[in-house]
């Protein structure tokens, strides 16, 4: 009998993406992810991506395929946004986290890392104070460390994160961080994390904007990728 052979995916092929229902507290959360062609052993940590208003997880599509060459992504719709159910009243920043901390719960990931764009910023960051036991490594995009004068919210999730003490918050994360800081309306408020926390890493994208998920996804990826497998 011809002994088994294990098969390997092609060196160019795609990672498969899907979209799939998942419990959390405030009922079903909807989350776009990426899975890699092989999988096995050799796959990194799994990313969860948490998106900024209006919070829909369609926003790192451009990525999955990228990112979900070596490692699983979750890109959830944040509860109330999306095709995701919404809480029956509005819910702080810490609720959102909590949600999404159901979410890995219900999925069984043990360990993973996070990156929080916008308004996901705050929620990264709370996950990554709270759930410290299961984030590795925190990457935050266009961090809001301050609102635009006179500017009101857009929505729950945008207020939740405008009442989030984020910088208080980011001098307790423990695990290594990632800063991504293109010239957006973040652009100048991003630059005091590095006196929120000195040990982070910065990397400035002054020729990309608020586009920056959609219009240069590969270089985010390569920047991502690197940092996660450091």
């Amino acid at each position: 009998m011809p002994r088994a052979t294990s098969r390997q995916p092609p060196a160019d092929a795609e990672p498969r993406v899907r979209r799939g229902y998942f419990e959390c507290r405030f009922g079903q959360l909807h989350v776009h992810n990426a899975i890699p062609p092989g999988g096995g052993f050799e796959e990194g940590t799994a990313l969860i991506c948490l998106a900024g208003t209006p919070g829909s997880g369609r926003v790192f599509r451009p990525l999955l395929g990228l990112i979900g060459r070596d490692r699983s992504v979750y890109a959830p719709d944040l509860p109330g946004c999306g095709e995701s159910d919404a809480p029956p009243h509005a819910v702080s920043a810490a609720d959102y986290a909590a949600a999404i901390g159901d979410f890995l719960d219900s999925v069984r990931l043990r360990v993973v890392d996070v990156l929080g764009q916008g308004a996901g910023a705050a929620l990264a960051t709370e996950l990554a104070v709270t759930r410290g036991e299961k984030i590795r490594r925190v990457v935050l995009v266009s961090v809001p460390l301050a609102a635009a004068p006179g500017a009101a919210p857009a929505d729950d999730l945008a207020a939740a994160a405008r009442q989030y003490p984020l910088r208080e918050r980011l001098a307790r994360i423990t695990q290594p961080l990632l800063v991504l800081r293109p010239r957006d309306e973040s652009w100048d408020a991003a630059a005091g994390v590095r006196s929120a926390l000195p040990a982070a890493r910065v990397v400035d994208l002054p020729e990309a904007g608020a586009d920056l998920l959609e219009a240069t996804p590969a270089r985010v990826a390569e920047v991502v990728r690197g940092f996660l497998r450091a």
